[in-house]
């Protein structure tokens, strides 16, 4: 099999479409469908459904799909390794963040890190937390820099770089008092990112020691869509201490307090590129004190 081939299959595979594997790929999407087409001849089978503009694997395509990760994803470590025998910062390296990690606390890191290193191709992937962590347990992003989960993942290594303090938020005109508690506040309209996600089971974990139930307006995992929905009246939240300002107004809750880690997530059994390495050190240099 062709590791091209096997390329495409991935792509489209996590994309569900061609085109955006195409995309992904930077080659065009009959050239991806060439591939696919050559992969599935050489294996003797079909790997996708074609459902009208629906794509998914077969029961071929899902078996060969960790396979063909792990061939990818070893062939890529033995390029790099010996690449990086030269000790040489250069080449791709695939970082997953958060969009709020992304916006707010990378800028001063990749302004530092683009500037010393300049032959690193940087791909960053925003994501979802969860999502993000994930791809670095398949082995599809050296590093994650996200909020990191409450409990161990197995072989996942975290390295905690800033703790997010979080407020309890509502709109100025709210009839919310701003020394109010957690019952008037499981009362009231919520706005919050998924129950399943790392923030939304801090909060509700938070109610649910002390058994009372959430009203849920409304969910999202964009924080910033979170702040504006609050400042228009459509509910109370938690956001993180530093996206306080003059749109919201921060609610006083006597004894209660909510903090998340953000970090850095590499994949214990794999040794980091050198470009991983550099990226890692910028990140601890930027770190809170």
């Amino acid at each position: 099999m062709e590791l091209e081939n096997l390329r495409a299959f991935l792509s489209v595979a996590r994309f569900k479409s061609f085109s955006l594997a195409a995309d992904d790929l930077c080659i065009t999407q009959p050239a991806v469908s060439k591939r696919i087409a050559a992969l599935e001849q050489a294996v003797d089978t079909v790997l996708f459904d074609r459902l009208g503009k629906t794509i998914q694997l077969t029961q071929a395509g899902r078996a060969l799909l960790p396979r063909a990760e792990q061939i990818v994803r070893q062939l890529d470590e033995a390029k790099r390794a010996l690449a990086d025998l030269s000790g040489e910062v250069k080449g791709e390296l695939r970082v997953a963040t958060s969009h709020h990690v992304g916006l707010h606390k990378l800028p001063p890191v990749l302004r530092a890190f683009a500037s010393n290193y300049p032959k690193v191709n940087l791909k960053f992937e925003f994501l979802d937390s969860e999502v993000a962590l994930e791809r670095v347990h398949r082995g599809q992003c050296e590093l994650a820099v996200v909020t990191l989960a409450p409990d161990p993942i197995d072989q996942l290594e975290f390295e905690p770089l800033w703790q997010d303090n979080m407020r309890f938020v509502t709109s100025l005109d709210s009839d919310l008092s701003t020394n109010t508690n957690l019952l008037a506040l499981s009362e009231s309209p919520a706005i919050l990112p998924d129950l399943s996600t790392y923030t939304g089971r801090l909060v509700k974990r938070c109610f649910d020691d002390r058994n009372l139930p959430l009203t849920i307006n409304m969910t999202t995992n964009y924080l910033e869509t979170i702040k504006m929905m609050v400042s228009v009246g459509l509910g109370w939240s938690v956001l993180p201490e530093s996206m306080v300002d003059e749109q919201i107004r921060p609610l006083r809750l006597g004894g209660v307090v909510l903090t998340r880690r953000l970090g850095l997530a590499r994949h214990q059994r794999r040794q980091l590129s050198n470009a991983a390495e550099a990226f890692y050190e910028v990140l601890r240099a930027n770190r809170s004190p």
